[in-house]
């Protein structure tokens, strides 16, 4: 780097100090003491670490997961990619348990996967809610509110918001179909398990149009690691789509900033950037219709 330290005011003298500066490079990001660069190093790490740690319950005997969370991982694309206009920097694959840490697509749906964003515009830029799974991941903080019988799962975008029964339920008609889909919750041990399914399949999981049909059917599990820190899985299968069910891993850390709360978001209001999406001839997302269906 180099400084200008002065300039002397005779003549036409310029006179200069060459400054070299070395910055320290900064620590290896971390969650309960997890590394966070390879997400399957971080599970295995964390998954060892819950068994030893005991949540605070609430007044009802379940672990306290309130307060307020930000996601760990901030990318738009869930498999590993580098830096692009989707992603402001190169990231590692969230994917968990397939060979290639890669979504395990049936033939048709690779192929439509791999013009998706080329010819649909992201479901997100046109203010839809995320869906399971990307509800965990989805941009903005998270909070969780927890009343007897019931997890409040609360996301700043768009005003999303799940309310999640942790007592038996049965899930809702077949012949329902919602964007977040819906969700029935139970605790096992220190794990939040929410069963969800029926969902609409007009979301996807990320911006690089990775997606699902309406068969989806998404087992998440939420698991405190330590004080500020949740291990996030979700567990994922859709015969229409998939070759087999598959797993991602996420986090969730505690956001301690005093005076945090959650903002509107409202997402509709004002929002014009579908329209030049709309005019270069990218569509609406509707969602789709697998071969032989």
């Amino acid at each position: 780097m180099t400084q200008f330290l002065g300039r002397l005011a005779a003549g036409s003298l310029l006179v200069c100090v060459s400054v070299t500066v070395t910055f320290a490079q900064p620590a290896p990001r971390t969650a309960a003491g997890c590394p966070l660069a390879d997400p399957a190093k971080f599970h295995a790490c964390a998954v060892e670490k819950m068994k030893a740690f005991t949540p605070p319950k609430t007044a009802d005997g379940v672990p306290n997961i309130q307060g307020y969370w930000d996601r760990a991982y901030t990318s738009q694309d869930i498999e590993e990619h580098a830096a692009d206009r989707l992603n402001t920097q190169a990231g590692p694959s969230i994917v968990l348990d397939t060979p290639d840490r890669k979504v395990p697509y049936q033939p048709w749906a690779m192929a439509l996967k791999k013009d998706m964003v080329a010819r649909y515009i992201s479901p997100l830029a046109a203010c839809r809610l995320p869906g399971v799974p990307r509800y965990a991941i989805a941009p903005g903080p998270h909070e969780f509110i927890q009343t007897p019988g019931y997890v409040v799962h609360l996301l700043e975008f768009s005003h999303a918001h799940r309310i999640i029964p942790t007592t038996a339920q049965p899930h809702v008609g077949s012949d329902i179909r919602l964007y977040l889909g819906d969700s029935r919750g139970r605790w096992e041990g220190n794990t939040l398990v929410v069963d969800v399914r029926n969902s609409n399949g007009l979301t996807w999981i990320d911006n690089a149009g990775n997606f699902f049909s309406d068969a989806l059917h998404v087992v998440e599990r939420y698991t405190m690691v330590d004080a500020d820190t949740i291990h996030y899985e979700a567990r994922i299968e859709d015969p229409q789509v998939y070759t087999r069910p598959w797993t991602i891993v996420s986090a969730l850390m505690r956001n301690k900033e005093p005076g945090f709360q959650l903002f509107e978001q409202a997402c509709h209001e004002g929002n014009h950037s579908i329209e030049g999406s709309e005019r270069i001839g990218l569509k609406i997302y509707r969602g789709v219709v697998p071969p032989g269906k």
